[in-house]
């Protein structure tokens, strides 16, 4: 019992004084924000149109407020060279699977392309297995 009595002490302890940290760093920050305000101007209206004109020379004259020049790879157009690519690589792909049959050294079946462990396994592997019976 007077461990747990110990226990329950010490997470309060613990607990309060986080919590008396978080309040305390909490007051502080709210204190540099009332302290850190910006005195306002009253201005004019025409003050207030001189400086929206002012800031909107600014933006135009900005290097990311300019339109960009289309991306270019050798002087064609980027999208038309990423979609040359895509049927490229898909045609890659096509010819490859009709072309299986030519790029063998040997022909399917025979033994001379591997040995009979690996043309066991190939066969497990091409014939699934069920069993007998059920």
């Amino acid at each position: 019992m007077e461990n747990l009595e110990w226990g329950l002490k010490m997470t309060v302890l613990g607990m309060g004084l986080v919590f008396a940290l978080l309040i305390l760093l909490w007051g502080l920050l709210m204190l540099v924000l009332v302290l850190d305000k910006e005195p306002k101007i009253p201005l004019s209206a025409q003050d207030t149109h001189a400086e929206a004109e002012r800031i909107a020379a600014l933006a135009d004259a900005a290097v990311g407020a300019q339109v960009p020049e289309p991306a270019t790879v050798n002087g064609m157009p980027a999208d038309l060279v990423a979609a040359i690519l895509v049927a490229t690589m898909k045609h890659k792909l096509t010819l490859r699977r009709q072309a299986a049959p030519f790029m063998r050294s040997y022909w399917p079946g025979s033994e001379l392309f591997a040995s009979h462990w690996v043309a066991t396994g190939r066969a497990r592997q091409n014939y699934s297995w069920q069993p007998r019976g059920k």
